[in-house]
């Protein structure tokens, strides 16, 4: 793959309220010059998840601009080329989504709804750094990849892999 320009990366979260946005702005703090990130969801929910913009604000993670958006606004003709699309809930993976154009290279990183289940012994705030580190470990593994030097289907198969870590 060509490493002179910034690889766009899509996040999708069904309500594009917490996991997708942590990792877009995880992603995004960690200034790499080859990445730029985006988020997105198939019904968003119109606001970003409070307990979300906390755990990130804990971490030192930049949240002005962030927003809860449709994943159709990356599927028009204005939108940014995208490189590569990560489901991160179970059930985006699911659904059928938009064509994206230029053929992303896309992986499943689903990670767990931060919500507190009857009967755990465990807080909210837990939960949501539970999240965000499993989401800051995935996006250190991409970007320890050495792009340029795989093939399309060996980066494929590092793509899934880190989904399953």
């Amino acid at each position: 793959m060509n490493t002179q320009r910034k690889f766009n990366v899509l996040f999708i979260c069904t309500s594009n309220s917490s996991r997708s946005i942590m990792a877009e702005a995880m992603l995004n703090s960690l200034n790499h010059p080859l990445f730029q990130a985006f988020s997105a969801g198939s019904h968003p929910k119109g606001e970003v998840n409070p307990n979300a913009i906390k755990i990130l604000q804990t971490n030192h993670v930049k949240v002005d601009g962030l927003r809860s958006k449709d994943w159709n606004e990356f599927a028009g003709p204005n939108a940014p080329h995208l490189d590569f699309v990560f489901t991160v809930c179970d059930k985006a993976a699911g659904e059928a989504c938009p064509v994206w154009p230029g053929q992303p290279m896309t992986a499943h990183w689903g990670v767990e709804e931060p919500s507190v289940k009857p009967g755990e012994n465990v807080t909210l705030d837990q939960k949501f750094l539970e999240v965000a580190t499993v989401l800051r470990r995935r996006i250190e593994l991409l970007l320890a990849l050495p792009i340029d030097k795989l093939d399309k289907l060996a980066l494929q198969d590092s793509l899934h892999e880190i989904g399953k870590t």
